[in-house]
């Protein structure tokens, strides 16, 4: 799934290669954490927060295999 993430986002980067993703797992949830250059702040997180609201349904609705809860933030 981390790849996904790094598919969705690199194209709409000035920036790509600041992108960092972490993630920590747990019994009952699974959070990534995306770390990019503070040019591209704005970019992921879009107007009114639709682009990381819309990056973070494609990232729940992927997670088929498991019942965890999926979490993305962005630093």
């Amino acid at each position: 799934m981390e790849n996904l993430l790094q598919t969705i986002l690199k194209p709409m980067l000035d920036h790509p290669e600041d992108l960092e993703i972490t993630f920590e797992e747990s019994k009952y949830n699974v959070s990534y954490k995306i770390s990019v250059h503070s040019d591209d702040v704005g970019r992921v997180i879009g107007k009114r927060g639709r682009v990381i609201k819309a990056i973070r349904i494609i990232m729940s609705n992927t997670n088929h295999d498991s019942s965890k809860k999926v979490f993305v933030d962005v630093d």
